[in-house]
């Protein structure tokens, strides 16, 4: 096999000014690596310097020859046209590795040169391994030293495993230090901890209430700060607090002009999360005027405070979160659809606690330990006191409505109540009986609530009805047309029909009731307004 090298003139290390060593022609006299042929790029300023090269390659090895290749650089320290040159020259060489082997010379040449080197090698667009050359060390070198660098990485197992341990803290820290035994749970935060360090996208936390969303995103922050992708704060509002003009003047901040007043001026919280992450929770309770406002600074990094003519720039990561589904919450009117696009490019699912059961004794013992750091002294549970425990959050009629909210406040009163420090099981049927009666009581109150909204006298419906109406309601509301509606609430039973007339079933079921698809919809847009 003949050994072929590719490299730059140095244009300066070749001169042999400062030493005598010079790298191009000194690489051609090592006995180790015999070098057949020299690939030699340069400029045509430099052709007279090339010429000289060739000869003292002639000289100290005349079994080498040396191919002078022209290759202009208008500018060799911009990336895109030095790429460009490299990425031609190989696509045209005609590699022939059964007869050759190619090394590629990283010594001379620009530092943007040898980051091309290594892309188009890295990548096999050159089929060659990287040399590295350096000056005499001694008598045992007189011609300089020389590395051969195989971008084989799965020789480098060390390496590999160091990059692994990086990504598994990341993805830790995501979970809160919490592992998990649920497969999608795992994944989701796999791929969260992919887009969080590699983009600065505005992300989107959807979740019920109580499933960690605005816990996440504070360690989506904390990473991001480790990683040196954020350098400012971490700048949090929940939106069903922002209302009327206050809402502009708190997010875009407010001239003193807007009042006269003084004091009445504020910076606004685009402009303290500049660098650093706006948290907004609740975005669909932002109101629409904010929404096209945020939208605008989302996109372009300028945006104007209440009173001003000036514009202001702010950089900042937009992490949002919301209750329910996006496209949802734009048939409703709550989200712009321009503002639903640009949220929508990163969504991620946080999963309710009874998707995640397996994960549920892991749970207890974090917020064990959060109770005990708050309370200033160990808590344990009796055995059968933690199976019990165990046993009812595992349990599929267990609802956990408040999902880790539930949980957390449950495990918290356990280890305050606990004798001794040490909770029984006794106790631990008391706190299931305390959290049937706050599920029960929560269901009920909400059901009534809403059947308010489309009847008079809700309460005159026997408990089963008020159950399965209310599931009606909620899932129309929910649905961007009744046809859509129908389709959901009747997806098993309308396998096994003939004609499959959703949204007639359902206007029937509404008739029941004396209601209609218009007046369940309107009665949601009077409460909203109001």
């Amino acid at each position: 096999m003949r050994n072929v090298v590719i490299g730059f003139l140095g244009t300066q290390l070749d001169m042999g000014k400062n030493r005598a060593w010079r790298p191009s022609v000194e690489l051609t006299r090592h006995a180790k690596l015999p070098v057949d042929r020299f690939e030699l790029l340069h400029d045509q300023r430099y052709a007279t310097l090339a010429g000289r090269i060739q000869q003292a390659i002639a000289v100290v090895s005349p079994e080498t020859e040396v191919r002078l290749v022209r290759m202009d650089m208008a500018n060799p320290w911009d990336f895109e046209e030095v790429y460009g040159k490299l990425f031609d020259f190989a696509k045209d060489y005609g590699f022939d590795e059964d007869r050759e082997r190619y090394h590629v010379h990283l010594t001379t040449g620009t530092h943007v040169a040898q980051i091309c080197w290594f892309l188009l090698t890295e990548s096999r667009h050159i089929p060659a391994k990287l040399l590295q050359s350096g000056p005499p060390r001694g008598d045992d070198t007189p011609y300089g030293t020389i590395d051969v660098i195989d971008l084989d990485l799965s020789r480098y197992n060390a390496l590999q495993q160091r990059f692994d341990a990086i990504s598994r803290e990341s993805v830790s820290l995501l979970k809160g230090g919490i592992e998990s035994q649920t497969p999608a749970y795992n994944a989701l935060m796999d791929r969260l901890e992919m887009v969080v360090t590699q983009s600065d996208a505005p992300l989107l936390l959807l979740g019920e209430n109580g499933t960690g969303k605005s816990h996440l995103a504070q360690r989506i922050y904390e990473l991001k700060l480790q990683r040196r992708r954020v350098k400012g704060r971490l700048v949090q509002i929940n939106c069903a607090t922002l209302r009327g003009a206050n809402a502009l003047a708190a997010l875009f901040g407010q001239r003193r002009s807007v009042t006269g007043i003084a004091g009445t001026e504020r910076a606004g919280l685009l402009r303290e999360a500049d660098g650093g992450v706006l948290l907004l929770e609740e975005i669909d309770a932002l109101e629409p005027d904010a929404q096209a406002f945020l939208l605008q600074a989302i996109e372009t990094g300028r945006y104007y405070p209440v009173g001003s003519d000036s514009e202001v720039t702010s950089r900042f990561q937009l992490i949002a979160t919301a209750n329910a589904e996006l496209g949802t919450l734009v048939a409703s009117n709550r989200l712009r659809p321009d503002l639903f696009a640009v949220l929508n490019q990163w969504c991620f699912r946080t999963l309710p606690l009874r998707a995640r059961r397996a994960d549920v004794e892991a749970h207890i013992a974090h917020f064990r330990a959060n109770a005990e750091r708050i309370l200033g002294r160990s808590v344990g549970f009796n055995a059968d006191a933690m199976a019990r425990f165990v046993r009812f959050a595992h349990d599929p009629a267990t609802p956990w409505r408040g999902n880790f909210r539930d949980l957390s406040a449950s495990v918290h009163r356990l280890c305050t109540l606990a004798e001794r420090g040490r909770v029984t099981a006794a106790m631990v049927e008391e706190e299931i009986e305390t959290l049937g009666q706050q599920w029960q009581s929560t269901a009920a109150d909400a059901d009534l609530a809403l059947l308010a909204e489309v009847l008079s006298e809700p309460q005159s419906l026997d408990e089963f009805d008020r159950a399965q109406l209310a599931a009606v309601i909620r899932a129309c509301r929910d649905s961007s047309s009744i046809s859509a509606a129908g389709r959901r609430l009747f997806a098993a039973s309308r396998q096994d029909k003939n004609s499959q007339n959703d949204a007639d079933r359902l206007r029937k079921y509404l008739a029941r009731f004396e209601l209609d698809w218009a007046s369940v919809q309107t009665a949601m847009s009077n409460n909203m307004a109001k």
